[in-house]
């Protein structure tokens, strides 16, 4: 334990023992369900649509330009917040004011998403929503380390997880089946994030963080704060960048779904295909995410998992790169759910166990975070010209398994976790 928790077991900073129960799970269940519900309704069907609408000559790069820019909100917003969260005096608690005060301000950035008329309009108000939800994800994602032990960490990971996935196949339904329109679609998600989050603001213990165990504050120290060290801490340099490549293959993968569908596999009903397909990758996250953080916790182990994991989405790339058909679609959706319900749980309990310092958790959480929004930035650069290219989406998806067999390789490389 740090001598910043000195044996206070309630504290802020103290090292967690003792089990969380299920009104905790439940409450961090509910906020990662609206944050993921806010942020992949518009990524999978809304944005495109506006996109289209504003752009019809150009959606592609149109669409590439308005989720780049959200991604660069993401690598800026997560950290600062995670960072500035850590030094949060609050009675609230350091987490939860960033939670609540985000979630409300990203519901107001959605809303205004739907009176856009331009690219650089959607791309603007897209950029302050990640900034602001991701606000709001900071405060969630660092209760973890802050508040379950260790030898739970794989089980509360799965149940993120699966309420992660949830969120993106609730989103995508709710917009594209349920509420077609646009503009009530967008509202719609709006409210539901701000209610979702509500339970966790009201119910989850979040200990205030004594103004003596914050370090005074240096803006050069703040900000170098933010390179941790592959030299004093390769571990956690290991850990960013294998997530950094498994998030790039999935970005490559998800961020033309919807055109692949519509232009490669000429498919009657895009819109409604992707839900069937988001529909079976849940399927998949659903049965093994629960089951393989508790099997991990359990045994202790937790690389082989997502070795495996990783190697089973590259599969599921080849088999979308080979056969561009619906059918097959629907096969390597399943299957990439199966192993990306693997991975949610078991590398995220994984990272909360490489993190340096617990009075930096939420500022390093939110580095390991860049990993995760950075290759949506990069994502639409490496694809845009692949799939207007000679190789089209078969190019695209040999390219997304290539990128995610060697995050496997690589995760070999870290060494205090078994």
């Amino acid at each position: 334990m740090s001598a910043y928790a000195e044996g206070a077991a309630s504290s802020a900073l103290a090292e967690p023992t003792s089990d969380v129960r299920r009104g905790y799970i439940a409450a961090i269940v509910f906020a990662n369900l609206g944050i993921m519900l806010a942020f992949y309704a518009p990524i999978t069907s809304l944005l495109p649509r506006l996109a289209e609408q504003v752009s019809p000559d150009s959606k592609e790069a149109a669409l590439g330009w308005i989720t780049g820019v959200g991604a660069l909100m993401s690598v800026v917003g997560n950290p600062l917040a995670g960072a500035l969260s850590d030094r949060t005096t609050s009675r609230l608690g350091r987490r939860k004011p960033w939670v609540l005060y985000g979630a409300m301000l990203g519901a107001l950035g959605l809303v205004a998403l739907s009176v856009q008329s331009t690219v650089l309009g959607l791309a603007v108000v897209w950029g302050f929503c990640q900034l602001t939800i991701n606000a709001a994800y900071a405060g969630v994602t660092a209760t973890i380390p802050d508040q379950v032990p260790v030898r739970q960490r794989g089980l509360v990971s799965g149940w993120v997880g699966l309420a992660q996935t949830v969120g993106i196949v609730l989103g995508v339904a709710l917009v594209s089946i349920v509420v077609r329109p646009l503009v009530p679609g967008i509202i719609l998600v709006a409210i539901l994030l701000v209610l979702l989050v509500l339970p966790f603001v009201l119910r989850v213990r979040d200990p205030q963080l004594a103004d003596h165990k914050k370090d005074p504050f240096d803006l050069v120290v703040f900000v170098k704060g933010f390179w941790v060290s592959p030299r004093l801490y390769p571990d956690f340099a290991w850990a960013w960048i294998t997530r950094f490549l498994m998030q790039l293959g999935n970005a490559l993968a998800t961020l033309y779904l919807l055109f692949f569908l519509q232009d490669a596999v000429k498919f009657d009903d895009p819109a409604g295909g992707q839900t069937v397909l988001v529909a079976l990758y849940a399927l998949g996250t659903v049965i093994t995410a629960v089951v393989a953080g508790r099997i991990s916790d359990r045994s202790g182990r937790r690389k082989i998992y997502v070795i495996w994991s990783t190697v089973v989405m590259a599969f599921s790339a080849v088999i979308l790169a080979l056969f561009p058909v619906f059918s097959a679609a629907m096969v390597a959706a399943f299957i990439l759910g199966l192993g990306y319900g693997i991975y949610l749980a078991v590398d995220q309990a994984l990272v909360t166990q490489v993190l340096p310092r617990a009075v930096d958790r939420g500022r390093d959480l939110g580095v390991i975070n860049i990993a995760n929004a950075a290759p949506q930035v990069l994502a639409p650069v490496i694809a845009a010209p692949i799939v207007t290219g000679a190789t089209g989406y078969t190019g695209l998806y040999l390219l997304t398994a290539v990128v995610t067999l060697l995050s496997a390789v690589l995760v070999t490389r870290i060494r205090s976790v078994p």
